[in-house]
């Protein structure tokens, strides 16, 4: 099972990325799932907040580079799923917190940041070591959480940071022993879905008509480019 689907609290949604053994990187497989989970808890009128997480000692290691190239087939796959995915995520019309229970790198890290709020343990690290391999990070991602400073120098950088620094940066908004994060978390979210559903639906649609303006765009192209990239 690549997701673990839970309801920890009234109106509280938990998903948990569930491939521990590979450091819960996005294959394909665990995009579609992840992006349907997406759908399906956001029309969903009992849920009311959601909490993404991971498995074991990471939150998410990014793509799963293992699946990269193959026939054209193969990487329209890849296109596909990952767009989705990522406008899914960006999209949700519900509030996101992200557990970060470990490393959130590359396109975890990008996967926590276009979540709305952020909690982390404090084995966490976060960051974009993808341009160090010369392949250039989701500034959309960057831009929808962070000051644009430092979304620059994220992203720009590859810039690795440990918990603490996250939080001095404002990366994320707190921070917790292993063992009190998923508690912290879901107590977060659970604040959160005490307001009817409506009204965070609302507060929801404010931001992202905010992110009409800014951010949601420069994804559509990071997609866009990510198409010609591999289908030319």
């Amino acid at each position: 099972m690549l997701l673990r689907v839970d309801r920890p609290a009234d109106g509280v949604a938990r998903v948990t990325l569930n491939r521990p053994e590979k450091r819960n990187a996005l294959s394909l497989d665990l995009r579609v799932a992840l992006a349907d989970a997406l759908e399906a808890h956001g029309a969903d009128d009992e849920v009311r907040c959601v909490v993404l997480t991971g498995a074991g000692s990471a939150f998410c290691a990014g793509m799963d580079v293992t699946q990269f190239g193959g026939d054209r087939g193969h990487k329209e796959r890849i296109v596909e799923t990952s767009t989705r995915l990522f406008e899914r995520l960006a999209r949700f019309p519900l509030p996101l917190v992200a557990a970060v229970n470990g490393p959130a790198l590359a396109g975890g890290f990008a996967l926590a940041l276009l979540c709305d709020l952020r909690v982390a343990a404090t084995t966490a690290t976060l960051g974009f070591p993808e341009i160090g391999r010369f392949i250039p990070p989701s500034y959309a991602a960057a831009a929808a959480a962070l000051p644009e400073p430092l979304a620059r120098r994220l992203s720009l950088t590859g810039e690795i940071l440990d918990a603490d620094r996250a939080l001095a940066l404002g990366v994320v908004g707190e921070v917790h022993e292993p063992d009190a994060l998923q508690g912290a978390a879901v107590a977060l979210a659970a604040q959160i879905a005490s307001a009817p559903g409506h009204v965070t639906r609302e507060v929801k649609r404010r931001v992202l008509l905010a992110g009409e303006q800014s951010w949601l765009p420069l994804l559509a192209d990071e997609g866009r480019v990510l198409r010609e990239a591999l289908l030319g």
